[in-house]
């Protein structure tokens, strides 16, 4: 075995003075290599034998092997000339250039600027563990390489001769860009499963993760209202900050919808905006549009004090009052009846903050479920003082001033300018055995109406203090559970609020709800949530709560509650004037229990139980069964009395554990062989009404290369209509996307739903990842 350097240069020791280089520790290698550290790295050659001519040139027979820098070379013989940096190799050559590996009957080549050919090539690329054969490949650069007569598939070759891959791609050339990643084929078709499936004069793909303009896989889908659907986009790569999409859509019962979005991303600003516009829609003889802009910003003011103001908008419009209803694909922004157009200015200084903030909403009305439309907020100000506690007291004043403006022909009460103000004042005590935090708040606040009351008033004010102390107590001890040591605790907590009656029912209601009753809810002072209507209290909450965590780790295994309150007095304040108030007396039971036995078992569960009827006015239960990666299972039951009743379920599980096939999913791999069906769905029913809500169906295969997925969805949109769609698509993996993607549908619908092939699990790219 001979080995020899070509062209290593001795390098001088430094100088020994104060700029000496100094050595840092690395834990990594750089990803890349720089022209400069190419340029100069030194040649290494070796072989059984070897003969030549110092600094000429080099022939190498048996075992040959080139070395320079992330360029290896083997072949059965090597000739290099020093001077033209060429190296010639003939006899099962092998050659990978960081990573990247061609193999073949023979190729020349000149080493430092990668300029050459090779017959009959194999070529791999470990980015996304793309491979195929072509008749000539031609080195233009390091970076580009057109191959002739090419093939083209990312699955993983088998042994035997007879192999094929279930899909490939053929083409008269293939251009390789490694600085864009991007592969253009010419005179290309897609073969699948042996069947020509999408003949294309041009197409271009991805090499790797990384971003890149062109056009995306055509999208296909069917809907019951707007009949076949397809989508041809286009994504714009405008700057590594910056880009956008293009999704023109015809709908055969419609017409043409045009999508466009643009992300933008700065320093200190970024931003989504989402448009469509449908002129004449053929189905509703009209124009149709959406409008969603997302934006936030950091501004800088040149005030010390107000440095920097956070600014954020939040725009939503539409066409009509039926968009919701008929594009219900589009995005949630857009498809909800209460559309928001708000925007904001934020800052902080210290202990003080305050925002500025404007809100107009777009509701969108049906005759047969109508919505009185919330005020908008032209402007709505506030302040907060909150200093930190330097004295044992916790205190803090908010302000609130807001002009209330909506239509009064539906609300039916005059707009109005609010002033509101909270001052807050407590002292907490908190020890490891427990705490005790007495409290008190006083709210005031004044209106000035733009029509007259009832009582004929064009203003009112209003000032009413609150009183409340809140205690508990945690106990604990050690126990086990079969093997499981444990430490389960016992915290009982008692909560009395105090707020005397004052007469609010002349006072419209602006923005005003009663808290849900639940166990956050029921240790507040205020039985709503708004600043419009404070409820008079006079009560005490008492709960129990006990606790079992694992000893070593002090993870959560269960968690059981019970909480009532115990009203010493009627709560005569109500958002409704014609509402019963609250009696004196005992509350509904709060009972809820959380049981996590594991890391793959977990059940919640609430019942609001009344005792003075022994029934439960409502209950939700929920189970979560995840064993293992694409494995989950939910289980929801909702229950209202007098309202509704509902089954909520979603699943993901491979279809192969029904035979006992418990194997991971083929997608790291990229194998091909039998594959995995995977079984996806979501089945929402009402036993109220006894028919399906909602419902989504499907079955994806991942066959490793490749992935089917068909998905059947129902979405109600009244109570006598329903939307349908079906879904199908093909991903050819590292590659492209042929129907249309129904994954949205899939994550929104099903609780931790895991997708069969998450960004970047192609390859690592690494020019350590495939070196020998």
């Amino acid at each position: 075995m001979w080995v020899t350097a070509v062209g290593a240069q001795s390098t001088p020791a430094p100088a020994q003075n104060d700029d000496t280089l100094q050595l840092r520790s690395s834990r990594a290698l750089a990803p890349e290599l720089t022209p400069e550290q190419r340029k100069n790295a030194p040649v290494f050659l070796q072989g059984d034998s070897m003969t030549g001519r110092t600094d000429l040139d080099a022939v190498v027979e048996g075992n040959a092997e080139l070395r320079k820098s992330d360029t290896v070379l083997r072949a059965d013989r090597l000739e290099y000339d020093q001077a033209s940096d060429v190296a010639k190799a003939i006899g099962n050559v092998r050659l990978n250039r960081g990573g990247n590996v061609y193999e073949g009957p023979r190729m020349e080549l000149k080493i430092d600027t990668f300029e050459g050919f090779f017959e009959q090539p194999r070529y791999q690329f470990p980015q996304n563990e793309g491979h195929g054969e072509a008749s000539r490949a031609e080195f233009i650069d390091a970076a580009h390489t057109v191959v002739y007569n090419a093939t083209y598939t990312t699955c993983r070759r088998l042994p035997g001769p007879s192999w094929m891959p279930d899909w490939i791609l053929r083409a008269a050339t293939i251009r390789l860009d490694n600085d864009e990643d991007v592969g253009v084929a010419e005179g290309a078709y897609l073969s699948f499963k042996g069947v020509p499936l999408l003949p294309v004069p041009a197409i271009s793909f991805p090499l790797s993760e990384k971003r890149k303009s062109g056009l995306l896989p055509v999208s296909l889908g069917i809907d019951n209202v707007n009949g076949s659907e397809i989508t041809a986009p286009y994504y714009w790569n405008i700057a590594p900050n910056r880009d956008a999409t293009f999704s023109p859509m015809l709908m055969t019962n419609r017409g043409v919808d045009v999508g466009a979005q643009f992300r933008y991303l700065e320093p200190r600003y970024q931003g989504d905006v989402l448009l469509h516009y449908m002129p004449s829609d053929a189905l509703r003889s009209a124009d149709r549009w959406s409008l969603g802009w997302a934006h936030s910003a950091s501004v800088s003011t040149g005030i010390g004090a107000l440095e920097p103001v956070g600014v954020s908008l939040n725009i939503n419009r539409v066409s009509d009052n039926d968009y919701w209803r008929d594009f219900t694909r589009s995005s949630s922004s857009v498809t909800q009846r209460l559309l928001p157009a708000d925007a904001q200015a934020r800052w902080s200084s210290g202990d003080a903050s305050g925002t500025v903030h404007v809100l107009r909403w777009q509701t969108l009305q049906d005759v047969t479920a109508p919505i009185v439309p919330p005020y908008d907020r032209l402007p709505q100000l506030t302040l907060r003082y909150a200093p930190q506690n330097r004295t044992g007291l916790d205190w803090s004043v908010d302000a609130d001033f807001t002009q209330f403006e909506s239509d009064r022909a539906r609300t039916l009460q005059p707009n109005a300018q609010r002033s509101f103000a909270l001052l807050q004042v407590s002292r907490p005590g908190w020890r490891p055995q427990g705490f005790f935090t007495p409290k008190l708040q006083l709210h005031a606040s004044t209106y000035q109406f733009d029509a007259l009351l009832a009582d004929g008033s064009r203003s009112a004010t209003r000032v009413i203090p609150t009183v409340s102390l809140d205690s508990g107590l945690v106990f604990e001890r050690e126990t086990r559970w079969g093997a499981q040591d444990m430490v389960q605790t016992l915290e009982p907590r008692a909560f009395y609020v105090y707020t005397p009656y004052r007469d609010q029912s002349h006072l419209p209601n602006y923005d005003t709800a009663v808290n849900d009753f639940n166990f956050a809810s029921i240790y507040t002072e205020n039985a709503f949530a708004g600043h419009d209507k404070i409820a008079d209290n006079h009560l005490v909450t008492l709960g129990l709560t006990t606790r079992f965590l694992d000893a070593p780790t002090g993870a959560q295994l269960a968690r059981f509650g019970v909480a009532q309150r115990l009203r010493f007095d009627d709560q005569r304040v109500t958002i409704d004037p014609n509402a019963a108030p609250s009696l004196a007396g005992i509350s509904d039971v709060l009972l809820g229990a959380t049981v996590n036995p594991s890391a793959q078992w977990a059940v919640d569960s609430t019942v609001q139980y009344n005792p003075k009827t022994d029934q439960s006015e409502r209950a939700t239960v929920g189970l979560r069964y995840q064993p293992g990666p694409y494995r989950i299972l939910n289980l929801a039951y909702r229950y209202q009395r007098e309202s509704s009743e509902q089954l909520d379920t979603s699943w993901q599980w491979p279809i192969n554990d029904l035979w006992g096939d418990r194997g991971q999913n083929l997608g790291a791999g990229r194998g091909q062989g039998e594959g995995r069906y995977y079984a996806v769905g979501r089945l929402n029913y009402s036993i109220t009404e006894q028919r399906m809500v909602d419902s989504v169906l499907g079955v994806e295969y991942d066959a490793g290369c490749w992935l089917g997925r068909v998905v059947i969805s129902r979405t109600q949109t009244s109570s006598v209509t329903a939307t349908q769609r079906i879904m199908f698509q093909l991903e050819f993996v590292g590659f492209t996307r042929l129907g249309i993607d129904p994954r949205s549908t899939l994550t929104q619908s099903i609780a931790r739903y895991q997708n069969l092939r998450d960004p970047g699990s192609a390859g690592s790219g690494s020019r350590f990842s495939n070196y020998d």
